[in-house]
C-alpha cells in the first residue's frame, strides 16, 4: 500500500510540473508589458476624447459624442506586441490603426486592421480584406473565430516591420508581410503609403458603434 501510495504521489507531482511550469512563463511574459490604459481616464491618449471615453476600466466609444473619431497613444511605437480585450455590439465596426500619424485616413497613412462584427447581415457582402482582423485593402484575414456578440474577445497584435501577425482567441487568423503582400498592387487597388511607415501611433479608430476595450497593454521589441 505505501509503495503505491509514493507512485500516485510521484505521478500527480509529474503532471504538476508542466502546469506550473507554463503559469510562471505566462506571468513572467505578461510582466514585461506596459499598460496603455489605466482603467481610469484617459491620460496618455489623444484625439477625439468626446467619443470615447473610460467607463468602469473600459474605453468606450459612445456614438452620442461626435460619432466616430480616433483616439490615438500619446507615444508613438515600432515593433511591439499588444495585447487587448474587445466587445462587439451587433453590426459594430471601428479599427485599430497602426504606425499612423495623428492626421489623416489611418488606413493609407499608417495600416488599419479591421475591428468588426463579421456576423452582421449588413457587411455580408464585404470584401475579403474588410473583414475582422484584416490590414484593410492590403491582407485578409481568416473568419470565424470572434466570439458571439457581446462577449469579451482577446487579441494578440504583433508587428515586426513589415511583418505582422495576429491572434484571435488564440488562433493565428492573419501572418504575413504587408510589403510583399503589396508589390504588385494592394488589394483594394488604392495606394497604402502608410505600409513603408515602421513606426507611429496606435489607436481606435471608430464609425459611430458602440464598441469597448479593456486590459490594453504593449511590449516594445527591439527593431532589427
Amino acid at each position: 500500500m505505501l509503495n503505491k501510495l509514493v507512485s500516485a504521489v510521484f505521478t500527480l507531482a509529474v503532471f504538476a510540473i508542466p502546469h506550473f511550469s507554463t503559469f510562471a512563463q505566462s506571468a513572467e511574459n505578461e510582466s514585461d508589458f506596459t499598460i496603455l490604459f489605466n482603467g481610469t481616464n484617459l491620460d496618455g491618449w489623444v484625439g477625439n476624447k468626446s467619443s470615447y471615453r473610460a467607463e468602469n476600466g473600459m474605453i468606450v466609444i459612445d456614438p452620442k459624442g461626435t460619432g466616430g473619431g480616433n483616439l490615438y497613444t500619446e507615444k508613438e511605437y515600432g515593433d511591439f506586441i499588444l495585447r487587448f480585450e474587445f466587445q462587439l455590439t451587433p453590426g459594430a465596426n471601428n479599427g485599430l490603426g497602426i504606425h499612423a500619424p495623428l492626421e489623416g485616413d489611418a488606413a493609407y497613412v499608417g495600416k488599419e486592421l479591421q475591428i468588426l462584427d463579421n456576423t452582421a447581415e449588413k457587411y455580408s457582402q464585404l470584401h475579403e480584406y474588410q473583414y475582422h482582423g484584416s490590414v484593410y485593402g492590403v491582407i485578409p484575414s481568416k473568419r470565424g473565430y470572434l466570439k458571439p456578440v457581446g462577449e469579451w474577445n482577446t487579441e494578440e497584435v504583433i508587428v515586426q516591420h513589415p511583418k505582422i501577425k495576429i491572434i484571435l482567441n488564440g488562433e493565428t487568423i492573419l501572418e504575413g508581410d504587408y510589403l510583399e503582400a503589396s508589390k504588385n498592387g494592394t488589394l483594394d487597388g488604392k495606394d497604402h503609403p502608410g505600409l513603408q511607415r515602421s513606426s507611429g501611433h496606435i489607436g481606435f479608430l471608430g464609425h459611430g458603434d458602440v464598441v469597448r476595450f479593456k486590459n490594453i497593454r504593449i511590449k516594445e521589441l527591439s527593431s532589427k
